[in-house]
């Protein structure tokens, strides 16, 4: 766990208390979990805060046994270790970044929803960001809407806590279109 007490709240140098937030980000091997997680740490993340990168690793069939928080059990060592390097390497990136921003990687084993719930409650997380791929409008005209923008949406609309929603504009565009709860796809030039 993180250094400075589980209350949110940090000494500043002046003696007073200053509160701390902390900003999650569900990370993976895409582009847009990483567009997200540097958008959280330039726009969220202040000086003191925590930015805790949750990369979760999903069942494999063939470690039935294991439970939702570890990280290496069965044959799955291998999608641990690479997930567990990932991590590091994304942790590593952000304290190059923003050095004033304390920063933990956790890697859990489980289903996705369920997993993103619970570490939300558990950590006390203030604003959860989440990375959105730019839908196909061929995919959504045969099949709907896609598993992970499904879950991006449910996350949205049932999470206690803020939960932002953060894509990249396309090349020739700059920006990202930014959803919550109250706004949906708003063109943020930053």
């Amino acid at each position: 766990m993180c250094g400075g007490g589980g209350n949110g709240y940090n000494q500043n140098g002046g003696g007073g208390l200053v509160m701390r937030k902390r900003v999650m980000v569900v990370v993976d091997q895409s582009s847009h979990t990483k567009h997200a997680m540097m958008w959280a740490l330039t726009h969220v993340t202040n000086k003191g805060d925590i930015l805790t990168l949750l990369h979760i690793v999903p069942h494999s069939s063939s470690s039935s046994s294991s439970s939702p928080h570890c990280n290496n059990k069965g044959s799955s060592d291998s999608s641990s270790s690479s997930a567990a390097h990932l991590a590091s390497s994304l942790g590593s990136l952000c304290k190059a970044c923003k050095p004033e921003v304390e920063v933990e990687a956790l890697v859990i084993q489980g289903p996705k929803m369920a997993t993103v719930m619970s570490q939300v409650k558990k950590l006390e997380v203030s604003v959860l960001v989440l990375g959105q791929k730019k839908p196909s409008s061929l995919l959504n005209c045969l099949c709907g809407r896609s598993s992970e923008e499904e879950f991006v949406e449910q996350c949205i609309n049932t999470l206690d806590c803020l939960t932002i929603g953060v894509r990249k504009q396309s090349k020739g565009m700059g920006g990202y279109l930014i959803s919550t709860r109250w706004q949906k796809n708003f063109w943020l030039l930053a």
